[in-house]
């Protein structure tokens, strides 16, 4: 095995295990978020059914959240081995970025993890709130830093070069707030709140199918759908603006992900084809003459750069970006047509009494997993062949290291991470397969079953809902 054979090991090690690690954080940073609002909605409400859907998800929230770290802690042990030239050359920028990651988002994190997980009892419901609130603040700012990051890589800006041949910041301003960062971050977190939004959606629909006057199952399916109907298509109009963005500062990944070869105006919209990017065109493609150039230029018979106008050498591969696409955009508007669904199901009175909608929810849940994957593929593979985008190729990054090392690590991870992220996984459906067990485990028989909001019933009283142990707490 030759040098090439070293880099193509060392892509797919990194790819792999990115992959396996972006999941749990896209989760990660909704749950939190999702945790805080059962808390509030608790101190609010005096609602058990709020506490009690807190206490299920807050189990599986530690499962992910330790998995989380786990990951992202073995991702970033790659920097050094497989490439070391790249942490050479960047580190003068990222370095200090990773590290206020460290300080500001993931001690915040950890240290109120504790406390929220055990500590209500013992810091009372307001603390634990504010715990809470700081669990999520901790994953919001590590998503800012780590795309901080990452959107530099993709739009570098804020830099200069040094002697050695390394970047070296001149604006720490620039370097953060580069061009694509806004459109990224507002993208990857309204991604992970919809991720977590149908996993929450298919658990409670998995419960109301066994049984529909399940107090906690109707509210957690409730809160998710109204999460899906706003929220899906604020992240279309989102990935619009993104996508603007990216044709601006990398027009290539814009050409492959659309499928264009040929520069020209009134390009239209490709909706599914075969890539052929040895004969420069997309074979058996079902098209919309003129609705590419609407969508990209916003002029119906506006310009569009094709990926001819790029040497062979600095094109990114065409099939994985243009499918990758295609499976995200797709979800995203399954999302939407879900999101939909629900409100039409609201507002016939019949969200509780709709199987085959707790059907379609349940089949919907692992989607924004799928989702997020496929983004990132169209964000990683589409700067190719560049790690900073059109300064650093990744061939140069790559480290001095043989072939065979990089396999058998490789190997490794594949053995380990499955081992024991598939026993982590395991475990966490085992968790959401079980009921949540509470106090409002049905709606008293003599009120009728309410189809519209979050709650399944009338509000009752504290200390009806509350254990003894939360009435104290609580006074």
């Amino acid at each position: 095995m030759d040098s090439s054979d070293a880099l193509t090991l060392a892509r797919l090690q990194f790819a792999f295990t990115v992959s396996a690690h972006i999941i749990f954080p896209a989760f990660s940073i909704g749950l939190a978020s999702f945790l805080a609002v059962l808390n509030g909605l608790w101190l609010a409400t005096a609602r058990a059914v709020f506490l009690d859907l807190f206490n299920y998800w807050k189990k599986i929230f530690a499962v992910v959240f330790g998995m989380g770290v786990v990951s992202g802690i073995v991702m970033s042990y790659q920097f050094g081995t497989n490439w070391s030239v790249f942490s050479d050359k960047v580190g003068p920028v990222i370095g200090p970025l990773m590290g206020y990651e460290v300080l500001s988002a993931f001690f915040l994190e950890a240290g109120f993890l504790g406390v929220m997980l055990f500590g209500r009892e013992r810091v009372g419901p307001k603390l634990h709130l504010l715990a809470t609130l700081m669990v999520a603040l901790g994953t919001f700012m590590s998503a800012f830093w780590i795309l901080a990051v990452n959107s530099w890589m993709q739009t570098p800006a804020g830099y200069a070069m040094n002697d050695v041949g390394q970047f070296v910041v001149t604006d720490w301003w620039a370097v953060i707030f580069n061009p694509s960062l806004p459109y990224r971050l507002v993208h990857m977190v309204l991604a992970a709140y919809l991720t977590t939004a149908f996993v929450v959606g298919a658990v409670g629909a998995l419960h109301l199918l066994r049984n529909r006057t399940h107090a906690a199952a109707r509210v957690m399916f409730s809160m998710a759908m109204w999460m899906a109907a706003i929220v899906a298509p604020v992240q279309i109009m989102a990935g619009d603006f993104h996508g603007l963005n990216t044709l601006e500062h990398q027009p290539a990944k814009v050409a492959a992900m659309e499928g264009h070869f040929e520069t020209h105006a009134g390009v239209p919209l490709v909706l599914f084809g075969i890539p052929n990017a040895a004969a420069g065109r997309i074979d058996y493609r079902v098209a919309i003459p003129n609705l590419g150039s609407l969508i990209l230029t916003h002029e119906w018979d506006g310009v569009v750069r094709g990926l001819n106008e790029w040497p062979a050498d600095q094109r990114p591969p065409v099939g994985i970006v243009f499918w990758s696409f295609r499976v995200m955009v797709g979800i995203g508007f399954a999302m939407l047509g879900l999101g939909v669904w629900s409100l039409w199901m609201r507002y016939r009175r019949k969200l509780y009494d709709a199987p085959w909608l707790y059907r379609a929810a349940i089949l919907m849940g692992p989607s924004g997993f799928a989702a997020v994957l496929a983004g990132w593929m169209v964000t990683e593979v589409g700067r190719q062949p560049y790690t900073v985008y059109g300064l650093l190729t990744t061939a140069d990054s790559a480290s001095p290291i043989a072939a065979a090392a990089v396999a058998s690590s490789l190997i490794a991870f594949i053995v380990v991470y499955f081992a024991l992220f598939g026993s982590g996984t395991f475990y966490i459906l085992r968790l959401m397969n079980q009921p949540v067990h509470g106090h409002e485990t049905g709606l008293p028989p003599e009120q009728p079953i309410r189809a519209g909001g979050i709650m399944p019933g009338p509000v009752m009283a504290a200390t009806h809902v509350l254990p003894a142990t939360e009435q104290g707490a609580s006074s």
